[in-house]
């Protein structure tokens, strides 16, 4: 497979990954917001499993394609610390945010009559009240500020990252193989959701509210998706892409250097152009020759 080809692939699995995790996401926040009784309203754990694993089915989609980075705090933490090409770090989020404009897209195509019941039904518009607007992308939750809503964040992604590079050290021996990684970090998405989810909704990825966001002011949301309430549109973006750094170099200096097999191995960088890092979430087979080894789990 040529250069070229290879991340083309690439782009396109960060794309799908994106899509796929805002389709199941964005879908069940719909599920929890638009019917009355909900069937979540009493069973919240279920919308954060469901998240979850939407990040899990985006990992086993695209994960031996692109890592499935899905997150652009994912994909700065791995250049930072992990040997990932900084020139494909702008391409990977834009693949991403477009991935979660497309996914958002999907879920108004199904949901659409649903949205303008409840919006006919509660006197709300789109553009003036944020009509059903939750469905799509996150807000402060209440008595939480803009301000307060930043710090947040900030910290939920730099907990999400740090779990993601535990989850995928090769030198942690009590990591998950390559397998069930996927599962273990879908379930870290759930937990913090379900720890922390009602604070500001838990975006923790710049790709999932934002291309969201940004279909919603197309779609009659106007400024009440862009640039929201209170500004606040740029929280969710700014403070992951913060956060998921300071998770990354907690664990990279904190607890990597401890592990059993830290001193025991090397990594061996690999031709420019192929991503040299250590697995995001998921890994290639190590059968496969156009892959370079370093990309597999120990």
């Amino acid at each position: 497979m040529s250069e070229n080809r290879r991340y083309l692939g690439e782009l396109l699995s960060e794309f799908f990954a994106v899509a796929i995790i805002v389709l199941f996401g964005d879908g069940v926040a719909a599920m929890y917001s638009l019917y009355d009784p909900s069937p979540y309203k009493s069973a919240y754990w279920g919308v954060c499993i469901v998240w979850g694993l939407g990040v899990t089915v985006a990992i086993y989609a695209t994960g031996a394609i692109s890592g499935t980075h899905a997150n652009p705090a994912v994909t700065m933490a791995l250049a930072m610390f992990r040997g990932f090409s900084w020139k494909k770090v702008i391409p990977y989020i834009s693949a991403q945010v477009l991935g979660g404009f497309a996914g958002a897209a999907l879920v108004y195509s199904l949901y659409v009559p649903v949205i303008d019941h409840f919006n006919m039904a509660h006197n709300l518009t789109r553009a003036v009240d944020g009509g059903a607007a939750g469905v799509f992308f996150t807000h402060p939750g209440d008595f939480v500020t803009v301000s307060h809503a930043f710090w947040d964040e900030l910290v939920l992604t730099a907990v999400l990252v740090f779990g993601i590079f535990a989850i995928t050290c090769q030198y942690n021996t009590q990591a998950p193989q390559a397998n069930s990684s996927a599962l273990i970090i879908g379930l870290l998405v759930a937990i913090i959701g379900a720890s922390c989810g009602y604070l500001d909704a838990w975006a923790i990825n710049p790709a999932r509210d934002f291309g969201p966001r940004l279909f919603c002011f197309f779609a009659g949301w106007g400024q009440s998706a862009l640039p929201a309430p209170g500004n606040y549109f740029w929280v969710p973006i700014v403070a992951p892409l913060i956060g998921g750094p300071i998770g990354a170099a907690v664990y990279h200096y904190g607890l990597r250097p401890f592990m059993p097999r830290y001193l025991e191995q090397t990594i061996t960088v690999a031709p420019e152009g192929v991503n040299p890092a250590e697995p995001v979430l998921i890994v290639s087979n190590p059968g496969d020759p156009a892959l370079p080894v370093v990309n597999r789990v120990s």
